[in-house]
């Protein structure tokens, strides 16, 4: 169905996980890994946070997502697909840019998850002090 149509490409990362999402004019519909959004997603907060690039550009309901997302949980790929829509989004119209920055999801988020140390069991759990 998509296949010879144009679309608008953003590639989002949070964490460990990867969006490649593609933008195509069209009704609303959001498949992520070939599944509806609500089979994928089974906390609204994470559907929320996917449509959020919609809500501050004023473009609900005008586009169909595609999208194949890879690594990390659930609300990283959640991320991560918020912004590669962003980014998708502003292949679209550069105007939009001062609205999608101003919410940051053009901004990669920086933050990653701590190495473990030796001498620790975790990346800050030490083992359990015995006094005796």
């Amino acid at each position: 169905m998509y296949e010879s149509k144009n679309y608008y490409y953003g590639t989002g990362r949070r964490k460990h996980s990867v969006a490649r999402v593609r933008v195509y004019e069209g009704t609303g519909k959001i498949t992520i890994n070939g599944r509806d959004i609500d089979d994928y997603f089974g906390l609204e907060t994470l559907k929320l946070i996917v449509r959020q690039p919609f809500g501050v550009t004023d473009t609900n309901g005008k586009f169909d997502i595609i999208c194949t997302v890879t690594g990390g949980g659930v609300t990283g790929q959640a991320g991560a697909i918020r912004h590669g829509l962003a980014r998708a989004l502003l292949q679209y119209n550069p105007e939009l840019r001062p609205a999608l920055k101003k919410e940051g999801y053009l901004t990669r988020d920086p933050r990653m998850k701590e190495r473990k140390k030796y001498g620790l069991k975790a990346a800050r759990r030490a083992p359990q002090f015995s006094k005796r």
